[in-house]
């Protein structure tokens, strides 16, 4: 956990106070009096990725296997912050692999998605960085990584399109070469 979590958020909700004073509200009115704390308490929540590693996280559940069909888990679902927005985004992601003698514990899959998505992201990044970490947690011959997602920036500002949705992708190793494989990934995850 982050060093002086209390001193943090004391530090954030003060931040929010002259947030709150500076878009024309009154911070000492009743229904938003503990606002301030409220909201640090929820932005510190929402960005505890930063102190949480993926690789220790899947340290543990690391297990020997002979097998070598695909490992899927799919609708594991993210909430995340826009970078350039701060607003949500959120959604679903499928992850899979080809296991090369070891298989990760498949809680530890949706652990990795929440390090990173509870961080500032862009969902192109959040695809690449699952991806990565889980092609270099195990021994593997090709990671996939799709990701849906809603986002709040293109929904309640902006261009305001309420039925747009964002669809990344990241792959490595054989589902780069074998276009079959790819397409067995999808439609297990219901992505045409």
């Amino acid at each position: 956990m982050r060093e002086n979590k209390e001193k943090i958020i004391s530090e954030i909700a003060s931040h929010y106070r002259d947030i709150l004073r500076l878009i024309g509200e009154d911070p000492g009115r009743e229904g938003l009096l503990k606002t301030p704390e409220r909201a640090a308490k929820a932005l510190f929540s929402v960005t505890e990725g930063y102190t949480q590693s993926a690789c220790d996280i899947a340290s543990k559940a690391i297990f020997e296997h002979d097998g070598s069909g695909m490992v899927i888990v799919k609708d594991i679902e993210f909430y995340s912050m826009c970078e350039h927005h701060i607003l949500p985004f959120f959604g679903k992601i499928c992850v899979g692999y080809l296991p090369k003698g070891k298989i990760l514990g498949l809680s530890k899959l949706a652990r990795i998605v929440d390090v990173y998505a509870k961080r500032l992201q862009v969902q192109e990044r959040l695809t690449a960085q699952i991806c990565r970490e889980i092609s270099e947690i195990i021994p593997n011959e090709g990671v996939i990584v799709a990701c849906e997602g809603s986002h709040l920036c293109m929904k309640m500002r902006g261009v305001e399109k309420q039925d747009s949705m964002t669809v990344t992708f990241e792959s490595s190793g054989k589902f780069n070469e074998n276009p079959e494989l790819r397409k067995e990934f999808m439609s297990v995850c219901g992505i045409k």
